[in-house]
């Protein structure tokens, strides 16, 4: 049996306005004064950021020039999360955050850390360093509305995000936390309109506050349906914390349950 990965479980469990300009009249104005600027909100919304992930759509230096090296993983754009005070960045090398504050347009980025692991991709073990130069420090809010937010970093570069609403805003509220282990193999299913189905085998895991289990784990059950963000891989076992959320006015043959995975806990790799 091999180990993959590892988290502690303690924390798998923890976790305005810019001046008005002056009044000028005609003959006051001066060509600078005229000059047009991006749009720039007088004051953000820190909850309408929050309602979002926000995925890298385009990136440009001073020049205009395509910023190519962000986008070595086209399939996962890196992505800003922010919540109670702190950015989230996902899908560089390693997984990174530090607190922030706004004021204004101002995006103020404090020290960033990331977790420690290599990534054997090619160009994906520099995203880290090339993202945290850009997001580390005093970032400009260009725009931000409800499908896209638009940051001028301090060198210059133009990054340009495209709004993915959060699960929460999705399904109204923040979710029940709760923890189920993955086995490493799929069974057959049958399941209403689902026929010759594979179903997740899960069951629950229960942990205390200080992160230790409690009680012994159940039996494996059919799991009926998806766990958003989560991809299975044969041969692997997983422990996820996931978020179980209430599922307004289903379709007849859905679930009133959709889960959507917070982070994976442990991995291990299973022999067949």
């Amino acid at each position: 049996m091999k180990r993959i990965l590892m988290l502690a479980l303690p924390l798998a469990l923890m976790a305005a306005c810019s001046n008005p300009s002056q009044t000028t009249t005609k003959s006051e104005a001066t060509p600078a004064a005229n000059t047009a600027t991006p749009a720039a909100a007088a004051s953000i919304d820190a909850t309408q950021l929050g309602a979002n992930h926000w995925l890298l759509d385009t990136a440009v230096d001073s020049a205009g020039k395509r910023v190519d090296a962000l986008f070595v993983r086209a399939d996962k754009p890196v992505t800003l999360d922010f919540k109670d005070g702190r950015l989230s960045v996902s899908n560089a090398c390693n997984g990174m955050g530090g607190g922030y504050t706004l004021e204004g347009d101002a995006l103020s980025v404090g020290n960033m850390m990331s977790t420690n692991m290599a990534c054997g991709e090619p160009g994906v073990m520099a995203l880290d360093g090339l993202v945290s130069e850009r997001l580390q420090g005093k970032l400009t809010i260009r725009s931000l509305d409800a499908s896209q937010l638009v940051l001028a970093a301090a060198n210059g570069d133009v990054l340009t995000f495209r709004a993915e609403p959060t699960a929460e805003a999705r399904y109204g509220g923040e979710g029940e936390r709760v923890f189920l282990e993955v086995d490493a193999q799929t069974k057959p299913c049958t399941h209403g309109v689902m026929r010759d189905a594979q179903c997740l085998q899960v069951r629950e895991v229960k942990y205390n506050e200080q992160g230790l289990e409690q009680g012994k784990r159940g039996e494996w059950e059919n799991f009926y349906g998806n766990i958003e963000g989560y991809t299975h891989q044969p041969g692997v076992r997983n422990v996820l914390r996931l978020k179980r959320f209430q599922v307004k006015n289903p379709p007849a043959d859905a679930s009133s349950l959709a889960y959507v995975l917070d982070m994976v806990v442990s991995s291990e790799q299973v022999g067949k």
